[in-house]
């Protein structure tokens, strides 16, 4: 198989010597709650995708999609393949990068966003797929600090990092407009290793091929470990991210990033991604946990996240519970006439410092008892 815009020749890959895992045993994208096995596109090892692209292996999933170490036959050099689950609104983060690319800025942060290097859509009888091709950069924060067995970077280390990361946020905040409401360790990627690197990794791969699940209509490939290069990290994957004209979305980041205005559900702008910005920080430096956390039935309990945050910042300012509406929230079960009466006397009741509280007269004189 051949093509004159190809540099290089496909990579032939070994059809048998690798390890089969149970067909009965849920694994990668297989867990997710959303798993739809008809959204997902069933991609083979070897597959070639738009005359041009040859998945290598498998490096990441997600809820929205699946990740491939690829090669680019045209060019004879290595890609990242983002492949969408079929269905309606999946243009979101091309759209968001069409917009960034399409601005002629000397503003330093552009460079410091993943790119962008084509797109196409795969067709096939379950839907459309649409196709990311990125420059392929190296692993991701998270998994390298879980290679340094809980030991954290020091503070001289993280700075650079996080300086970085606050260029490429003024570039999206102030030039693009654009909020990416999903910051986290994993969506900053540690550079590209060099190209013999990445050679060797395709000898691997191809030598000792992923574990996998051979189903009836589709192959669950294993991911497998992608090296870093040297240098700081870049901002990646912009699926989540937003124009600062949207309407506001409840469903963003990771519920442990998330700033108090989205916990609350009340109005945020550009700033939540500088809360997720000092979240990230306390993360590098740090193996234990600025929050803890806690699921209630397979669900992030807000309200002790709400009640850690209070623990740790104190109480908020009365002009923050105003606009977020606080009480509101937790009165939403309250059946009665002056609710909002009831909700100003509460506030009186519940103050954290006893002097501030009424007495038992004034409540009781108090025309809202």
């Amino acid at each position: 198989m051949s093509s004159p815009k190809w540099k290089c020749s496909p990579r032939i890959f070994p059809t048998s010597e690798f390890q089969l895992l149970d067909p009965g045993i849920k694994i990668e994208e297989e867990r997710l709650p959303t798993y739809f096995p008809e959204k997902y596109y069933p991609v083979r090892q070897g597959e070639i995708f738009n005359d041009r692209y040859q998945a290598i292996a498998k490096v990441g999933f997600g809820v929205t999609s699946t990740v491939w170490f690829a090669r680019d036959l045209a060019e004879s050099t290595n890609v990242i393949l983002k492949i969408y689950v079929s269905g309606q609104g999946r243009d979101h983060e091309l759209n968001v990068y069409k917009h960034i690319n399409s601005i002629d800025t000397d503003h330093p942060g552009k460079k410091y966003i993943r790119k962008l290097l084509d797109y196409f859509y795969i067709i096939n009888t379950q839907g459309r797929h649409l196709c990311l091709v990125h420059q392929a950069l190296g692993m991701n924060t998270s998994d390298l600090l879980q290679l340094k067995n809980g030991h954290r970077m020091t503070l001289e280390g993280m700075k650079p990092a996080i300086r970085q990361l606050l260029g490429a946020l003024d570039f999206l905040h102030s030039v693009a407009h654009v909020i990416h409401t999903d910051l986290q360790l994993r969506n900053l990627l540690l550079p590209a290793p060099s190209p013999e690197v990445l050679s060797e990794l395709e000898e691997q791969i191809s030598s000792k091929p992923a574990p996998r699940k051979v189903l009836q209509d589709r192959t669950i490939y294993t991911s497998s470990p992608f090296p870093a290069g040297d240098g700081l990290p870049l901002l990646g994957d912009l699926g989540e991210a937003r124009f600062a004209e949207e309407e506001q979305c409840d469903n963003i980041m990771p519920d442990y990033y998330r700033a108090p205005e989205v916990i609350l559900k009340s109005n945020w702008d550009y700033k939540v991604d500088i809360w997720s910005v000092g979240m990230v920080a306390w993360d590098i430096v740090s193996p234990k946990t600025i929050i803890d956390g806690k699921i209630v039935d397979d669900t992030w309990d807000d309200g002790a996240h709400i009640a850690e945050l209070v623990a740790l910042l104190g109480p908020p300012s009365p002009e923050f519970v105003k606009r977020a509406n606080m009480s509101w929230k937790l009165a939403a079960e309250i059946q009665g006439e002056d609710v909002e009466g009831f909700l100003r006397w509460l506030r009186l009741a519940l103050q954290w410092n006893p002097e501030d509280r009424p007495t038992a007269i004034e409540g009781l004189v108090d025309e809202r008892t």
